[in-house]
C-alpha cells in the first residue's frame, strides 16, 4: 500500500495561552500604540526590546513592523545612501535585496556553495566593491563566521546579519546576529516565533540604535525606551534623522513576550523533526544532503537537500509525485518565481553578472517547512516518501 501525507505544511501550533491573555489584556486597555501608556507604565513593545536585548547578549534592540522593515532600517542607520551598492547573497529571499533597493542601493550578489552558505571566496573577491554586506543566512545556513567576519573587518565592509531563519541558532558558542555591527530577525507566522508580522533589531552601537530608533517613528519620545541609548546620543542625530514610521505595536510585543521565552526548548523540538528526516533520507541514491558544520548549533525549522545536475523535467517529475502523496516541496531552480523560491536572476530590478557554479546549485535546491505541528513519525513518513520518489525517478 502507498503511504499518503495528510498534514499541512503551512500550519503552525496555536499562539500560547500566556501569549493570548496578555494580548487580551492588551485589547481590554486599548493601549495598543507603543507610545500610548499609563503613567508609570512600561509598555508592551518596550519590555520585549529589553528582554530580547538581554536574551541575545545585545546592548540596545528595537521592535519594528517587519523583518524586511528592520532590514531596510538597519541599512539606513548604518549609512547606505541611495546610489551605494551592497554586497548580499545570491541565494536568499526577495525582502533582503529588496531592503537594499527599497533605500536606492544596489544589491551586488555574492555565489552560494553546496552548503547553500555565502561563497566566502567570492566575498572576498568583490569587497573592494562595498562597504556593506548584508549576509543572509538563508534556510537557517551560517557560514564560517569566523573567517567572514575577519575578511568583512580587514576591509572595512560593516555587516548587517539577517537572521530571519537563525533566531536562536549559534556559530561557536555565538548567538547568531551577534557577530556583526546588526542582527536583524523576523515575527512573521513562518519564522521561529509568531506574530503575524514583525521584526527585531539589535547592535551594540549607540549611534546606529539611536539612528534606527528615529527613523522608526519615535516622536521625540525615545525616552520610553528601555533597551535604548541615553538621551545625549539622541540628541546628536535628531534633528538629521527622517521618522519612516515602521513601529511595533504593544499587541503584537504582548503576543511575542512569552514565545520567546520558550524559543530555547522550540529550538529543540525543531531540531529532533529535522533529524528525523534527515536520517530518513540519508543515502538516498542521487540525492545531496547539506552537512552541517560542528561549529553551527541550528534551527532545523526547514530543510534542504540537493538534486544535483538532474535536468529540470526530472526535478519537475519528483515534486509532482511527492505532492501527490502530501509532500510540499519546493524549488529554488525553476525559470519562473513562485511563491518564496525567487533568485537573483528573478530580480530584475538589479542587474547582475553571471555566477555559472551558483546557477549549479540553485538549480538543485529543494526546500521544504517542518511545522512543529509534525509528530516525529509523520516526519519520518515524509522522509520516507520523498526518499522513494526519489529513488524511483533517479533509476528510471
Amino acid at each position: 500500500m502507498t503511504e499518503i501525507f495528510t498534514g499541512n505544511f503551512t500550519q503552525q501550533e496555536p499562539i500560547p495561552e500566556e501569549a493570548i491573555e496578555a494580548a487580551l489584556a492588551v485589547l481590554r486597555h486599548g493601549r495598543l500604540h507603543r507610545y500610548n501608556v499609563a503613567p508609570d507604565e512600561l509598555g508592551e513593545t518596550a519590555l520585549l526590546e529589553q528582554e530580547f536585548a538581554a536574551q541575545m547578549g545585545a546592548k540596545y534592540c528595537l521592535a519594528v513592523s517587519s523583518g524586511g522593515y528592520a532590514l531596510a532600517t538597519a541599512l539606513r542607520a548604518v549609512g547606505v545612501q541611495p546610489g551605494d551598492t551592497v554586497l548580499t547573497n545570491a541565494f536568499t529571499l526577495a525582502p533582503v535585496p529588496g531592503s537594499i533597493a527599497s533605500v536606492g542601493a544596489r544589491p551586488v550578489f555574492v555565489g552560494v556553495t553546496e552548503s547553500l552558505t555565502i561563497d566566502l571566496d567570492d566575498v572576498e573577491a568583490k569587497l573592494d566593491r562595498a562597504k556593506v554586506l548584508m549576509l543572509s543566512h538563508m534556510r537557517g545556513h551560517l557560514c564560517d563566521m569566523d573567517r567572514l567576519m575577519a575578511l568583512c573587518d580587514a576591509a572595512g565592509v560593516t555587516v548587517i546579519e539577517d537572521c530571519a531563519h537563525t533566531m536562536g541558532a549559534v556559530w561557536r558558542g555565538q548567538k547568531s546576529g551577534r557577530q556583526g555591527a546588526v542582527g536583524c530577525y523576523s515575527c512573521q507566522t513562518y519564522k521561529h516565533v509568531n506574530s503575524g508580522e514583525g521584526g527585531l533589531l539589535i547592535t551594540d552601537d549607540e549611534e546606529i540604535a539611536a539612528r534606527a530608533t528615529m527613523l522608526s517613528g519615535s516622536y521625540m519620545l525615545f525616552e520610553r525606551h528601555l533597551a535604548a541609548p541615553g538621551p545625549e546620543v539622541f540628541e546628536r542625530i535628531k534633528y538629521t534623522t527622517p521618522n519612516i514610521s515602521g513601529r511595533m505595536d504593544n499587541l503584537r510585543a504582548a503576543i511575542l513576550r512569552p514565545q520567546l521565552r520558550e524559543l530555547d526548548r522550540q529550538v529543540e523540538r525543531w531540531n529532533e523533526r529535522y533529524v528525523a528526516i534527515e536520517s530518513g533520507l540519508r543515502d538516498t541514491p542521487g540525492l545531496t544532503l547539506v552537512e552541517r558544520p560542528t561549529e553551527e548549533t541550528y534551527v532545523g525549522s526547514s530543510l534542504q537537500f540537493l538534486l544535483l545536475d538532474w535536468t529540470a523535467d526530472r526535478i519537475a517529475e519528483v515534486l509532482r509525485r511527492c505532492a501527490a502523496r502530501g509532500v510540499e516541496l519546493k524549488w529554488f531552480g525553476g525559470a519562473e518565481p513562485t511563491g518564496f523560491t525567487s533568485r537573483y536572476d528573478s530580480w530584475r530590478y538589479a542587474e547582475s553578472e553571471a555566477m555559472p557554479a551558483s546557477d549549479r546549485v540553485l538549480a538543485g535546491i529543494i526546500d521544504m517547512r517542518v511545522p512543529l505541528t509534525f509528530t516525529l513519525e509523520d516526519c519520518e513518513l515524509i522522509a520516507r516518501i520523498i526518499r522513494a520518489e526519489v529513488s524511483a525517478v533517479f533509476q528510471s
